[in-house]
């Protein structure tokens, strides 16, 4: 009975423990374990969702600065850049008639004669012989350029007394290399700048061309008669010219700077304002056709109007539509050069 006790005293024990509530422990806990799992989860893809939700964003469109300047409308000449010395127009030098020595000079450099002035006196007496003194006059009216005559020297008639340079008319004369010849005209207006008178411009004309060109150097010398009403240009001086080889006027012109040339193309962007929204700047891509370029300006031929806005810097690196921000807008050509 004692044995028999124990046993269902154990099996009484087991039963207890064994009993419903031991049964809904299990499926609790599975419970709890996928909830927490599940409350991970979705933690960890709210983290991921709002991670990548702060890295992707819309992409930003870039706006380019740039410098700006007007087409103009204006004149634009072609040139071809000289210098020579300044001639008097004609020279004459003075010669004696007769044999002697020199008695008497009458004239010396920067004399103002008119033809028939006496110039000199020459003695053609001869040992044993006495003549008149032969006087030396003034072939043409002008000025004394140069006196090689001396008081006491002994002459011939082939030796000239004076140099004469002939009225008011002045000459530059200069070289002009092989390739340019074709260029040169008889009547090409020319602009005149020396030294001596800084920032003026004299004009002149070309008079003549050489029939033959120099063998050792290669040029053609032309002479260009000079108009000087102020009588302030002297022989001797050094000239820069600028032979006028083509003029147009009425053209458009930009800087030269501003011009493209790409892949077989050139063009220009000119500013205007965004479609969508006209408070954006953008810029717009015209192929151009260009004509002389000289001295930084170039002349359109067609593709851009006066008063159009070109970009002349920062456009290397623009498109056709490009944003841009004006950071400078540069003062347009003078619309005469």
């Amino acid at each position: 009975m004692k044995i028999s006790y124990n046993v269902k005293m154990t099996a009484g024990i087991s039963r207890r423990y064994s009993g419903p509530k031991i049964k809904w422990v299990f499926p609790v806990l599975i419970i709890m374990i996928l909830f927490s799992g599940c409350e991970r989860i979705k933690e960890a893809y709210g983290n991921i969702t709002g991670a990548q939700s702060s890295t992707v964003s819309v992409p930003e469109v870039p706006v380019f600065a740039v410098n700006t300047t007007i087409a103009v409308e204006g004149q634009i000449q072609d040139y071809i850049a000289l210098s020579g010395d300044i001639w008097a127009g004609s020279t004459v030098d003075a010669y004696s008639d007769a044999a002697g020595r020199i008695t008497e000079v009458y004239v010396s450099v920067g004399s103002r004669v008119s033809r028939g002035s006496r110039i000199a006196s020459v003695d053609p007496s001869r040992p044993g012989m006495t003549f008149l003194p032969s006087i030396v006059t003034a072939p043409i009216s002008g000025t004394i350029t140069s006196v090689t005559a001396q008081v006491g020297m002994t002459i011939s008639q082939a030796v000239p007394l004076v140099r004469i340079a002939g009225g008011s008319a002045l000459e530059i004369r200069l070289n002009v290399a092989e390739r340019f010849i074709s260029r040169m005209a008889v009547n090409l207006p020319c602009e005149i700048t020396l030294d001596a008178w800084p920032g003026e411009i004299f004009q002149g004309n070309i008079s003549e061309l050489s029939p033959t060109v120099d063998l050792m150097s290669r040029t053609m010398e032309v002479r260009i008669s000079v108009r000087d009403s102020t009588n302030r240009l002297k022989p001797g001086m050094f000239a820069k010219v600028r032979v006028i080889t083509e003029r147009k006027n009425n053209i458009v012109k930009i800087p030269a700077n501003a011009v493209i040339n790409r892949f077989g193309e050139q063009y220009v962007y000119i500013t205007a304002s965004d479609n969508d929204d006209p408070a954006i700047t953008v810029v717009q891509k015209r192929i151009v056709t260009p004509g002389i370029m000289i001295d930084g300006v170039a002349e359109i031929i067609n593709g851009l109007s006066p008063n159009d806005e070109v970009v002349v810097r920062g456009q290397t690196l623009l498109d056709d539509g490009s944003r841009v921000n004006v950071i400078e807008r540069v003062t347009p050509l003078r619309v005469q050069p």
